[in-house]
């Protein structure tokens, strides 16, 4: 099955010339028929030069951002299964196949989860950690799922996946963005255990812990309050009217008591509050009947381009 399927691999690289050219080779070694691509995002270094000299595919994706090249990718390859992977030697390239074959039996988005195996022993930044358990269980819990590894650089897709995703996120939160949206849509999703291993010395990360991380979370709270508008609205409107019926019991008191209304102020921010909160709930309804109907706009997209791809 993987042997007569056209596969790509793709590896979105800046500035990783010390782990290319093995990574290149290893899957070289484990998808010997794949095609290999790496997108060059204006790295500094020699990345794209031994990228070549090694037999990959090499183009370029000047936005810089991970979720640009991302987006270059998924719309300019046409195949049936792709692997994507980062170039600094973090994940181990023999479980590509089994990632493929998950994908060709009829998974749209296979994990390759570092979470239950090696990634808490080798990641050296320990904020990194925090930072992935915390995504995690933010998501989980919203979204009544289990997935173990949100933030995985290391994933295979169909090819109704990659044509139908929509990608928006620019940088680093682009895994975070794939995860929401596959629950959301639920896509058919698949996690594989992968052994993690840290960069080898010299090799920089990229990632900025707090800039990255604040990318990330802003990333969910905008993707919640799409995916998850009812919900998110619904509370909001639910807290603001009972602040404002808060405000509003000594006012009625008054006017029980005396009959006189003495803090007019008062009175109009209470009423304003209940009408506020009832819109956030109105609203909630309104986005919350459009984001079905975006799911099935997405699957009517799915049967579009599984019926192209044929």
């Amino acid at each position: 099955m993987v042997a007569d399927s056209r596969i790509a691999v793709l590896i979105p690289c800046f500035n990783e010339e010390l782990t290319i050219g093995k990574v290149i080779e290893d899957f070289h070694t484990c998808l010997p028929k794949a095609a290999i691509y790496v997108y060059d995002n204006n790295s500094t270094d020699a990345t794209a030069s031994i990228a070549e000299k090694s037999g990959a595919i090499v183009r370029s994706e000047p936005r810089q951002g991970k979720g640009n090249v991302v987006r270059a990718m998924f719309n300019e390859i046409n195949a049936d299964a792709y692997v994507m992977v980062d170039g600094d030697d973090t994940y181990p390239a023999e479980k590509a196949p089994e990632l493929v074959k998950k994908v060709l039996q009829g998974y749209d988005m296979v994990i390759g989860d570092r979470l239950s195996s090696t990634y808490f022993q080798e990641n050296k930044r320990a904020f990194h950690g925090f930072g992935n358990k915390l995504v995690r269980s933010s998501i989980n819990t919203l979204f009544n799922s289990h997935i173990q590894d949100i933030m995985t650089g290391y994933r295979a897709f169909s090819y109704r996946f990659v044509k139908t995703y929509p990608c928006l996120s620019r940088g680093f939160e682009i895994e975070t963005e794939m995860t929401i949206h596959s629950l959301d849509k639920n896509v058919r999703i698949y996690e594989l255990p992968v052994q993690y291993r840290d960069r080898p010395e010299g090799s920089m990360s990229k990632l900025d812990t707090l800039g990255d991380g604040i990318k990330v979370m802003s990333t969910i709270f905008h993707m919640i309050r799409e995916y998850k508008p009812f919900p998110f609205f619904g509370t909001l409107g639910l807290f603001t009217g009972i602040v404002g019926c808060v405000f509003s019991i000594p006012i009625f008191v008054d006017f029980w008591k005396t009959g006189l209304v003495p803090r007019f102020p008062t009175l109009i921010v209470s009423v304003l509050l209940v009408i506020l909160g009832l819109l956030f709930i109105v609203s909630g309804i309104i986005l919350d009947v459009l984001a079905e109907q975006d799911r099935k706009n997405y699957v009517v997209a799915c049967n579009v381009a599984e019926s192209i791809k044929h």
